[in-house]
């Protein structure tokens, strides 16, 4: 059988003598996408930085595609294909649109960040450039400097930067973050159509009517721990899941 995409292994992080995860165990078959939720607090942005490798963990390991990554960095975890998003956006904001993917295209084949010389137009940065943007449908506004894009477009212009960096694992943290209500199908489309071409998919969501819509599997962290994983059906049924989150919205 082949290797889980992505895989946590009894994973665990404390600070001083708080424990913000412990005994985290979760694979992710290639291809898949798992929706994680949580109340705020429950430690679902931990978990991605664990797994991209903004932080170390205190226990455990990670792996992906089969290969121990617990102690790569994120830009090494980047070249073997996991890609990430943050809540707060981490766009060059005086930057173009097209730049921004340029950027990612050129430093995934080897280059620098260095965007003072202009590049080619024909080069390989500048075509995967142009290709990532035109599958989240963002061309016409590839000219534009990125501030002034609504956050419904940083965020689609922020899953051309995966695509132009060849990611084909994603870690998504709350990609509706911000985003106006009437944007949200199209976003999530988006999503599904990544999903559907074999890319594997960990995406955290406060909507759940989103998760519920788009997620193979969904997992449901509470103060650190893996409460329940499975179908979302079975997930929202699952009486621990009714009982800790009575009231609260996930």
């Amino acid at each position: 059988m082949a290797p889980p995409a992505l895989a946590a292994r009894a994973l665990g992080y404390r600070v001083g003598g708080a424990i913000i995860l412990e005994d985290v165990t979760l694979e992710v078959p290639a291809g898949s996408l798992l929706g994680l939720i949580g109340p705020n607090g429950a430690g679902k942005s931990t978990l991605l930085n664990l797994l991209n490798g903004v932080i170390r963990p205190s226990s455990g390991s990670i792996e992906l595609n089969g290969a121990d990554v617990t102690r790569l960095r994120p830009a090494r975890r980047a070249r073997l294909g996991l890609g990430r998003t943050f809540q707060t956006s981490t766009l060059f904001e005086s930057l173009s649109v097209f730049e921004n993917v340029r950027l990612a295209a050129q430093v995934q084949r080897g280059g620098t960040t260095n965007f003072w010389r202009a590049p080619r137009e024909a080069d390989p940065a500048s075509a995967a450039a142009h290709e990532a943007l035109e599958r989240v449908q963002l061309t016409e506004q590839s000219s534009r400097i990125t501030a002034g894009l609504s956050h419904g477009e940083k965020r689609k212009l922020e899953l051309a930067i995966l695509l132009a960096s060849e990611a084909r694992t994603l870690l998504l943290d709350e990609p509706m973050a911000g985003v106006n209500t009437q944007d949200i199908p199209e976003l999530s489309a988006l999503i599904s159509a990544l999903h559907a071409e074999g890319r594997t998919v960990v995406m955290v969501e406060h909507h759940l009517s989103v998760v519920i819509g788009l997620a193979d599997t969904v997992a449901v962290l509470d103060s650190g721990r893996l409460l329940a994983c499975g179908t979302p059906e079975d997930v929202i049924a699952n009486d621990d899941v009714q009982r800790a989150y009575l009231g609260q919205p996930l």
